[in-house]
């Protein structure tokens, strides 16, 4: 039996199979919630500078702390975001024979995957997700084309829905990159945004069941985002936990906001100085819980670098130049993502990629 049929069995029973649990030393319980900042993108995306500025500083705080942040006023439809999560559920409801015909082929970070079991054999997440590409400007629909390939022409819709999802997220997540320019007092303010014009994006749907036993589980274990920017929207169940001061804090879910997590790469393109936001998913006994997760990633063959006049002022460059396309095989076949991966990657870089470097954290 694989780890997709576990799931959908062990929500009505009352044990957890060992994979599922994590030791101890990962499952301390949260007991304060997150004082991270709610920044109004409004003023900003009209053009109003001192609201601007005033964005800037908010988000200057959070990412020199723990690389995290909540926007309201962002654009987005929410409509738009109403509708993803309907076709969303579509997908998830499915019956089990038809996910798996969409499972993830190895070495693929496309599709469906339960427990991510493709991959790992222990401390298994209690969830399941569906994966896809998304590339602005393409001549064809990536997204549209990808749901009518793998799932059938039933599926056009739901394409088209996060076709126009993804779009909305790209422009959200590139104004972002515009403040966080000037929130780190870059010269050129559009730095950023020229870096990921082109890059292909990854968008990931999560659906957590509910658990008979949620103290022994984790529906994604800690780790930081090895992607730049990530582009969050969750439902109101409540279970994002982000690690602040040595201890685990809650995020109370806000209605219509989107969570902004700095990733490992936009901590190197910060030369070290924004933190990758360390943060975990628990699960809920009685109700699951589901989210939409954009990761904001650049052209896989563009050097991920700070500016120039961040290394001047720090004196140093923190990380060796390195690609997206680097960090991504680096994960993908060598390192299972937790809170050292940039760390760990750079020593991996440093060792020419060795042949024989162990993997890691499996």
């Amino acid at each position: 039996m694989d780890s997709s049929q576990l799931l959908c069995e062990l929500q009505i029973q009352s044990h957890v199979p060992k994979n599922f649990i994590w030791p101890k030393e990962y499952l301390e319980d949260a007991h304060e919630e997150l004082q991270a900042p709610v920044v109004d993108l409004e003023g900003f995306l009209k053009g109003d500078n001192e609201a601007t500025q005033h964005a800037a500083m908010l988000i200057n705080e959070a990412c020199l702390n723990h690389g995290f942040f909540q926007v309201i006023n962002h654009g987005v439809d929410l409509h738009l975001i109403t509708q993803a999560y309907v076709q969303m559920d579509t997908i998830f409801k499915l019956p089990l024979h038809r996910k798996e015909s969409v499972y993830k082929a190895p070495g693929s970070m496309w599709g469906y995957s339960g427990a991510h079991a493709h991959r790992f054999s222990s401390k298994l997440p209690w969830k399941e997700t569906f994966s896809f590409p998304y590339l602005e400007n393409a001549v064809e629909p990536v997204v549209t084309n990808y749901f009518k390939s793998t799932l059938g022409d039933d599926f056009e819709q739901a394409g088209v829905t996060f076709e126009k999802y993804c779009n909305a997220m790209k422009e959200l997540g590139m104004n972002l990159t515009e403040l966080l320019a000037i929130s780190l007092e870059v010269n050129d303010r559009l730095h950023y945004r020229e870096l990921f014009e082109e890059g292909c994006s990854i968008m990931r749907c999560n659906n957590y069941p509910c658990c008979k036993q949620p103290s022994l589980v984790l529906g994604t274990g800690p780790h930081c985002d090895p992607t730049s920017i990530t582009l969050l929207h969750q439902d109101q169940v409540g279970g994002l936990q982000v690690f602040v001061d040595n201890k685990w804090h809650t995020v109370q879910p806000l209605p219509n906001a989107i969570v902004v997590n700095i990733g490992d790469t936009f901590m190197a393109l910060s030369n070290g100085r924004y933190k990758s936001c360390l943060h975990r998913a628990v699960v809920n006994q009685h109700k699951q819980r589901r989210s939409l997760a954009f990761f904001l990633c650049p052209k896989e063959d563009k050097v991920v670098r700070p500016p120039h006049d961040i290394i001047s002022r720090d004196g140093t460059k923190q990380y060796p130049d390195f690609t997206w396309s680097d960090l991504l095989e680096f994960t993908q076949n060598y390192y299972r993502a937790d809170e050292s991966t940039l760390s760990n990657f750079t020593n991996w870089l440093l060792s020419s990629k060795s042949q024989n470097f162990t993997l890691i954290n499996k």
